[in-house]
């Protein structure tokens, strides 16, 4: 009797067993993966950080009301990148997605409503990508620490590094772009655009002159950026979400103050283009074929006092940019392949 219960269960086992199997065999392989990663819970300590301190991350557009699977997709995207470009020997990029996978760890995380999930982790003792709901203020020596911030927009992500984490975001761009169009990587399915953040700063004239004005000398200074003299560049500036009946609304509010005058977009290129003719004297627009671009994006940060506007800044290549039919970051996917939503 004990022998036939024991067969029994065994072969109610193994029935089992190929359900699961034949289930995961009928899924993607986005599907398998996605099933593995939850969305971290937010950060409510990083819009903070961002009001008083430079950051550097990744800006992502994506399907609007698909924010959750842009996150979990997001999230596999950056474990494979993030680390490997860290490394001082980051070259192979098939090498850096198995390491990614060896330094996987699961933590207990909340997902965007609130639902007690696990996340996808990486740690390691030289890099690496971890989403965590903390974000010290420190050097980190297991490895880099992504936050989620969250925004008041939908159809867009935002993932920071702690301060004084460095971190070649473009870089990172860069070889994930590379990785799609050579069909190392799939194209992803949710996420549009990732938008290199070099550094933040708040917006007003001087915090957006200093940081330009550094960003175009570190850019002139690395000898891979091959320009021919006069220097072109261009300037693309988003006020993400910020529409003209709000614009007028926290200009109404701030009794006549300049603090929002860089709101204005003909105000706000005129700063940043001066910026650019500090740094580089012979320097000209072309919105053509620039040698490089400015971006500023504004961010919809939530949690932060009314009036309190950052944006972030980066100096991009040819490259990485679109110049038609506006500036800016080129898209992971065909437009006509996007799903909806603004990209």
């Amino acid at each position: 009797m004990a022998e036939e219960e024991g067969f029994e269960k065994a072969h109610h086992h193994e029935e089992e067993e190929d359900k699961k199997k034949k289930k995961e065999t009928m899924m993607s392989p986005w599907e398998q993966h996605s099933a593995v990663i939850s969305i971290p819970r937010y950060d409510y300590n990083a819009p903070s950080s961002l009001l008083h301190h430079s950051l550097s991350g990744f800006l992502i557009t994506c399907t609007i009301k698909r924010e959750k699977s842009a996150t979990k997709e997001a999230i596999s995207i950056l474990d494979k990148y993030v680390g490997s470009c860290s490394n001082a020997d980051s070259g192979n990029l098939d090498n850096s997605d198995d390491n990614a996978t060896k330094r996987r760890k699961i933590c207990p995380e909340d997902d965007q409503d609130g639902e007690t999930k696990t996340a996808s982790n990486n740690s390691g003792k030289t890099s690496g990508t971890c989403l965590s709901p903390e974000m010290p203020d420190t050097n980190l020596d297991s490895g880099h620490v992504l936050s989620l911030v969250k925004l008041t927009r939908s159809g867009l992500l935002l993932f920071t590094f702690p301060r004084n984490t460095p971190a070649d975001t473009v870089g990172i761009v860069s070889n994930i772009m590379e990785s799609v169009e050579s069909g190392i990587s799939k194209s992803p399915l949710w996420c549009h655009r990732i938008f290199p953040i070099q550094e933040t700063c708040s917006l007003n004239e001087k915090e957006l002159q200093t940081v330009v004005s550094k960003l175009v000398f570190q850019f002139m200074n690395d000898k891979q950026h091959k320009v021919s003299h006069p220097v072109k560049f261009a300037v693309g500036y988003n006020r993400r979400g910020i529409e003209e009946t709000e614009l007028k609304i926290v200009k109404d509010t701030s009794n006549g103050s300049d603090k929002f005058a860089l709101l204005d977009r003909n105000k706000c290129f005129g700063v940043v283009a001066a910026a650019v003719k500090t740094a580089v004297s012979d320097s000209v627009v072309d919105l053509k074929s620039p040698e490089f671009s400015v971006l500023v994006e504004l961010l919809p940060l939530s949690g932060v006092p009314n009036g309190s506007l950052v944006v972030a800044v980066s100096v991009l290549p040819q490259n990485l940019v679109n110049t038609k039919p506006r500036l800016c970051i080129k898209a992971l996917v065909c437009d006509s392949k996007a799903k909806g939503g603004k990209h």
